[in-house]
């Protein structure tokens, strides 16, 4: 520590961070914005902030880095912070001086009552209804992890994917009504996993997301270190990540691994018309592919922009989140979301040597010691089994599941395929040199939150998806399915029940006894 830290700030961490007990550190990043505030907000007034820091760009910067030095008694009274950025009009910028910004490293975040993505979308002042940052205001700020022991299976892994509130949200759940949809409601039904045999599960996403995209599932990130606000039982308060934490230290205390999925391959703030919440109005250029042109997004994600990873500081956002849920949070493991795009380089073409940031983590001396999933494709890449550059990784394989279910529905010429499938998917897997993988890198699963669940694959010919609103375009067409001679849940005959019933278990047999890890 030395004098020009504690009165000017320091280039890292990023986010907000400790100097020494009584003085907090703010660090951002953005290599071409030219003027930067920092902005701190009361609970009581979420748009004239309680007082501002405007950055010396001879003082409180450092190369790309803007940074500053804060006293806590300065920000005593606040609860929130924000930025906001000036920069060059040019191609491949979209600075905004009338949109607050969120903190990319935030750990967690509030949304006010007048929160709003359709300002963050358009023209116009967002302060007010912009999402925050939530402030750090005591340097002890740690959660009590003693006693908590990271369990760790091998061949008794069973990974159960879950959503965190649709787990809870029914009647049927037995869960306390303030409790349905929550981190605490996972807690209660602890019992439930133990009895099924569960070893581990696998939540999807629970990083921040944008409560107003329409994304249920939560795959549209918003901050990749802050838990979703909405499954903390009194999202107000604010005490979403503690009540995550909880969460996980009572799953180890049963034994459960905890994984979570993760999305690193693009934001909530999609295409050339979506939000400005946060990577574009700080540095769109760093944190996004764009067109040669630098006009628009390249969209191999299918949901309006790609995180450009092949860029280092976009990979140390990547990195430094996957430490921080290893580290603070005690996460056992992750599965990544379109895991595919991690191979593009920064002009979309396809690297399968050596991307930069599946080398990074998995060589990682920190993440190197938990699990890794990938999903190995993304809109127009399918990279499963040795394609897919990530050797010793797991996968989700999407071959079983397809075989499978051909299998059961009877399918013609489909034994051979059931056989590799139940061996351990040697032709995707091959346990020969040179690099020798293993059958337990193959996930395997019947159903996921991808297309039909296990009671459609038994009740539907085709799917039946009019009443979302999107004329049943969505989700794929390809699931191999059969009704077992009834179509839909009206008037079952009880001999067409009884037949789903037992090729439920036809399904729940193969998976369980096959080679490789059971999802």
């Amino acid at each position: 520590m030395n004098y020009w830290e504690l009165r000017f700030g320091r280039p890292f961490p990023y986010g907000q961070t400790w100097i020494n007990e009584t003085t907090a550190n703010f660090a951002l990043y953005s290599k071409t914005a030219t003027e930067v505030t920092l902005h701190f907000f009361g609970r009581g007034d979420l748009v004239t902030p309680l007082f501002s820091v405007t950055f010396d760009p001879q003082r409180n910067r450092t190369e790309r880095v803007w940074h500053c030095a804060v006293p806590a008694v300065d920000f005593q009274n606040a609860d929130f912070y924000g930025y906001q950025l000036n920069g060059p009009v040019q191609p491949g910028n979209r600075f905004d001086t009338q949109k607050l910004l969120l903190d990319p490293w935030s750990t967690a975040i509030y949304f006010g009552p007048n929160y709003s993505r359709s300002a963050a979308s358009q023209p116009g002042n967002t302060f007010g209804r912009a999402p925050l940052a939530v402030l750090h205001k005591d340097v002890h700020e740690h959660f009590d992890w003693n006693g908590d022991k990271r369990p760790h299976h091998s061949s008794d892994l069973v990974i159960y994917e879950l959503h965190v509130r649709g787990f809870t949200r029914s009647p049927s759940s037995d869960v306390a009504d303030h409790r349905k949809g929550t981190y605490g409601g996972v807690i209660d039904k602890i019992p439930y996993l133990k009895e099924l045999g569960v070893t581990a599960v696998e939540l999807m996403p629970i990083h921040q997301y944008d409560p107003q995209e329409g994304n249920y599932w939560g795959y549209m990130t918003l901050n990749f270190f802050a838990p979703h606000q909405e499954y903390s039982e009194d999202p107000e308060k604010c005490c979403h990540v503690e009540e995550f934490q909880q969460m996980v230290k009572a799953l180890h205390e049963a034994d459960i691994e905890v994984l979570i999925d993760v999305v690193y391959n693009h934001t909530s703030e999609g295409g050339a018309t979506g939000p400005n919440y946060c990577y574009r109005g700080i540095d769109n250029s760093a944190y996004y592919l764009l067109t040669p042109d630098m006009l628009n997004y390249r969209d191999d994600s299918g949901t309006g922009n790609v995180l450009r990873t092949a860029n280092p500081y976009s990979r140390k956002l990547v990195m430094d989140s996957l430490r921080y849920w290893v580290q603070e949070m005690h996460v056992d493991g992750f599965r990544f979301d379109l895991a595919s795009i991690f191979s593009r380089d920064d002009d979309g073409s396809i690297n399968l040597k050596d991307p930069p940031i599946v080398s990074e983590i998995t060589n990682d001396p920190i993440l190197s010691s938990v699990r890794l999933i990938g999903e190995p494709w993304d809109v127009t890449s399918y990279q499963l089994g040795q394609a897919f550059p990530g050797i010793g990784w797991h996968q989700w394989n999407g071959k079983f599941r397809d075989d499978i279910r051909r299998f059961v529905k009877s399918d013609n010429d489909t034994v051979p395929a059931l056989m590799r499938r139940l061996y351990g998917s040697d032709d995707l897997f091959p346990p020969r040199l040179p690099d020798s993988y293993h059958p337990y890198q193959s996930v395997n699963f019947v159903t996921a939150h991808d297309g039909f669940c296990l009671y459609d694959l038994v009740a539907y010919n085709e799917k039946h998806n009019l009443a979302n609103g999107n004329n049943n375009t969505d989700g794929t067409d390809a699931n191999y399915s059969w009704n077992c001679g009834w179509e839909g849940d009206d008037g079952v005959p009880a001999d067409v029940m009884r037949l789903r019933r037992k090729q439920i278990k036809n399904f729940v047999t193969l998976l369980m006894l096959a080679n490789g890890t059971p999802m």
